[in-house]
């Protein structure tokens, strides 16, 4: 029944089954023994069953949120969709015969046809119906009072789903919302601004703030009274900076949210990340590298010893990088240990340091004692000083690979800054084999792009003439309901990938001067970042104007309006 799958992995999928009571297909699925959709084209024939890619939720009737709670929908990912004119079940593995049965009995609806679709679009359908049936954190402020003290102090179970809780006090409600929004836009942070007159909420989406909500000055004090609590920090100090840390549970998803609060003249601001630890670690094939420049990364992640640096700014994708290269290289035979600040995603059979500055483990400290654990494979979360350099090249030499991130501009820029820190330029040429800079471009939204011809100065901000235009087409942000009206969906990677042969060796021990070392990598065939993100352009994947926003400083980013949005 199941073509391209092989005896060992179904015996193998049989047996998981029997000891953790997950779904024969879902093991499947995780083993990438096959693709779903292959998966579920064999499923629709064998069951004679209707297949939909895309679920037609537009008229979808709410009320079943009000009967079935969202953990039995998610546990068995199936999802009811009933409308006017038809009533189904949308189910992913149709041998749940029992859980279809259930659900038949609770909504009444014995005659609720049994249809396949894929994993993703049933939880965006329940996501989506259970989002839709509660109040957003703007319609419920319009209704709240300020909270009471006793009412602030109130316990919360920490593994609860922010989706059930409904009687909660009103600020508690209130945080709880504004998470949960926040996660269902896909917004990486969330800030917490206090003003002369107001209280402003923002997420930032994409990488780009958008504004939420404005509330009166009053709401700061209790809400941020709340949140340290949920981050276990001292509610009575407001003078100093504060980080702490939250771990929440919101539908089946686990999420991290590091909590950074500073005082500023209006009050404590407070900022929260969210990360998903539920969500897979990706593959180098899904950062959105080229195909020959994959070939270039399998090669260097896979050399005996020397160093690999991935440099950019904040929130430019470094770390996702370094882990989707940890996850290709990780095997039984490879000893992989890795020293962060924080741990953002937990990987089976690596090891796994947290930095705590308070007790002394700092990244020199951890690595002196990492090097005494035999390993082959080192990731160095960031290389902040000359101490955790040294020990890093050190590592390197005595025949370790070493992963670690840096904060500069291009790829030539970090042996400058290598050199900057003190180290001497011959043994960066004698330990750093590659470098790769990076930087991230919001996608344009598939459902709305559309197609333009860009003016000179495009093109020439770009290097490109107008000969371009005869055999490529160009794309610019339009705007849909899909896409929060902003025209993009999701980002992805561009990047420059600087590996340090014998040339550029020789031309490093005479000058440190970053232009030079970048023209000769260049003259060497080095893609530098704009010249990718040029590639990405000429795909229909993003515009010109992302493209410089990330390479180069522009007076005018975009459009105000773009940039700041109320809903």
């Amino acid at each position: 029944m199941l073509a391209g799958v092989s005896a060992e992995e179904i015996e193998e999928a049989r047996l998981a089954q029997n000891k953790n009571g997950a779904g024969f297909f879902e093991l499947l699925l995780r083993k990438r023994a096959i693709v779903e959709n292959d998966l579920l084209k064999i499923l629709s024939a064998h069951f004679g069953l209707l297949l939909l890619n895309e679920l037609p939720v537009e008229n979808m009737d709410m009320e079943f949120t009000q009967k079935v709670s969202i953990q039995y929908l998610k546990k068995y990912k199936m999802v009811p969709l009933i409308t006017s004119s038809q009533a189904l079940i949308v189910v992913n593995d149709p041998t749940n015969f029992q859980a279809v049965d259930d659900l038949r009995n609770l909504l009444q609806r014995p005659d609720a046809q049994v249809v396949l679709a894929p994993q993703d679009a049933i939880a965006a359908a329940i996501n989506m119906a259970f989002d839709m049936s509660r109040s957003s954190a703007k319609d419920y402020f319009e209704e709240m009072k300020e909270a009471s003290a006793d009412e602030l102090i109130s316990e919360i179970d920490e593994t609860a789903d922010l989706l059930d809780e409904v009687n909660d006090a009103p600020i508690i409600k209130l945080v709880n919302l504004l998470v949960s929004g926040a996660i269902k836009d896909r917004a990486s942070d969330i800030h917490v601004e206090p003003y002369s007159g107001n209280l402003k909420i923002r997420y930032r989406i994409d990488g780009v703030l958008y504004d939420i909500m404005s509330m009166p000055r009053r709401v700061q004090s209790p809400l941020v009274s709340r949140i340290k609590i949920m981050a276990k920090l001292n509610i009575a100090e407001k003078r100093l900076p504060q980080d702490g840390r939250i771990e929440i549970k919101i539908a089946d998803r686990l999420i991290d949210i590091r909590v950074s609060i500073i005082p500023t003249a209006f009050g404590e601001r407070v900022v929260m990340r969210l990360l998903d630890k539920s969500a897979n670690i990706l593959r180098l094939s899904d950062l959105g590298m080229h195909d020959e420049r994959i070939t270039l990364l399998n090669r260097l992640i896979k050399s005996p010893y020397g160093i690999i640096l991935v440099t950019g700014p904040t929130g430019s994708g470094k770390t996702t990088t370094l882990y989707a290269a940890l996850s290709t290289i990780n095997r039984p035979e490879i000893n992989i240990i890795t020293i962060e600040d924080p741990i953002e995603y937990q990987i089976d059979g690596v090891g796994q340091i947290q930095v705590n500055p308070k007790i002394d483990l700092t990244f020199a400290a951890g690595l002196r004692s990492i090097v005494r654990q035999d390993p082959d494979v080192i990731l160095i979360g960031e290389i902040r000083d000359r101490e955790t350099a040294e020990i890093a090249i050190q590592s390197s030499l005595t025949g370790h690979l070493v992963f670690s991130t840096l904060h500069t501009n291009d790829a030539a820029s970090a042996v400058t800054r290598l050199i900057d820190m003190g180290i001497e330029p011959f043994l960066v040429t004698s330990s750093v084999i590659a470098i790769i800079a990076q930087r991230l471009v919001r996608v344009l939204c598939p459902h709305c792009k559309e197609v333009y011809v860009p003016d000179n100065e495009s093109l020439n901000n770009l290097g490109l003439d107008k000969s371009v235009l005869k055999n490529n087409v160009f794309y610019r942000k339009k705007g849909c309901n899909l896409c929060m009206q902003t025209g993009f969906h999701g980002r992805t990677a561009i990047f420059e990938i600087m590996t340090v042969d014998d040339e550029i060796r020789k031309l490093v021990l005479k000058t440190s001067d970053a232009n030079q070392i970048n023209e000769l990598a260049v003259k060497h065939g080095m893609i530098t970042l704009q010249q990718d993100g040029i590639q990405k352009v000429l795909a229909g994947i993003t515009t010109t104007e992302e493209v410089l926003r990330v390479t180069r400083t522009l007076n005018r980013i975009e459009d105000i309006e773009d940039i700041i949005i109320e809903t």
